[in-house]
């Protein structure tokens, strides 16, 4: 399972990394844990700005990590698409990219890390992050670069609050250990390090559902159909569906034997985010409800409810 850790001890970029603690790591991947990982970040922007206060290694660490010749590019979290999480499951979404590097540093070797994340907030003050539970996995392309396959994982039962349903950016980081034996004293100028913000932006948005019901079935020609449904979407502090209020639905119809539906009319939903209106019966034919989205919400259609016109 993931653990928060405190983000008030944790500054700069390299907090990203030490918000929270993966639960797995890949079997091919590099020979250190993300625990450990995570700490050598915090670790190593210590020894970077000559704070040793916050260190989890020796006090006789020495040194400050050099600038590795490492950037990242092409980044794309889930093909660009917004990542969607309703109240409990938890949700897997691809991270790519490429990595272009000096000739001498070897992304597979086993003391060598790298990783893409997202976050919200700001470079220095991170709310939030999310991330990959194991280890990307990178084929060379050339002796200089590479393409990168990763993962976000997401936990909205325990991870998330409402208020992450915003934009977040990406941020990569990368960490040459050189064969430093990280439960020893360290000598941070042994070590390469990067990261590198503002790679990608992506939405993270509550999975949303709408019902719809039309009635009397069946009814006569002329007579007043009504058409009742409900809009909700996932609230991830109390995991459950609320009714998402106020918003603009369309109510839309399709004749029976055909494939299109056409807008009758748009109505708003309550303050509970239920959805009524009337309509007169003419044909036989479906009724659906459909929302168009909103930044934090995505597009949903009901399944239609077919009414017999008698």
């Amino acid at each position: 399972m993931r653990i928060r850790a405190t983000v008030a001890a944790v500054s700069g970029a390299l907090a990203l990394s030490a918000l929270v603690v993966p639960a797995a790591q890949a079997t091919d991947g590099p020979s250190y844990s993300k625990d450990d990982v995570l700490a050598a970040v915090e670790a190593a922007r210590d020894a970077a700005s000559g704070d040793t206060a916050r260190s989890t290694f020796a006090t006789q660490d020495t040194g400050t990590p050099y600038a590795l010749d490492l950037s990242f590019s092409n980044v794309k979290v889930n093909s660009g698409k917004p990542i969607v999480a309703g109240i409990s499951n938890q949700v897997t979404v691809p991270v790519t990219y490429t990595v272009t590097h000096a000739a001498d540093i070897d992304l597979n070797a086993p003391d060598f890390v790298l990783d893409v994340e997202i976050y919200r907030g700001t470079y220095d003050a991170p709310v939030n992050i999310l991330y990959g539970d194991d280890w990307p996995v990178c084929a060379d392309t050339s002796a200089t670069t590479a393409t990168c396959k990763g993962t976000i994982d997401v936990y909205p039962a325990f991870e998330l609050t409402n208020a992450d349903a915003t934009t977040w950016k990406a941020i990569g980081y990368a960490i040459d250990f050189n064969d430093e034996d990280l439960d020893d004293d360290v000598n941070w100028d042994n070590i390469g390090y990067v990261d590198q913000d503002a790679l990608a932006t992506t939405k993270l948005q509550r999975y949303s559902k709408l019902t719809v019901n039309a009635s009397p079935e069946p009814v006569k020609k002329g007579r007043t159909i009504t058409v009742t449904g409900k809009l909700t979407r996932a609230n991830w502090e109390t995991h459950s569906y609320k009714g998402y209020t106020n918003q603009s639905v369309k109510l839309q119809f399709r004749k029976k034997g055909t494939t299109t539906y056409t807008t009758l009319k748009t109505i708003k939903t309550n303050s509970t985010g239920n959805l009524s209106t009337t309509v007169t019966a003419s044909t036989d034919g479906y009724f659906r409800y459909y929302f168009t989205g909103t930044s934090t919400t995505p597009a949903v259609k009901a399944a239609g409810d077919f009414v017999d016109v008698q």
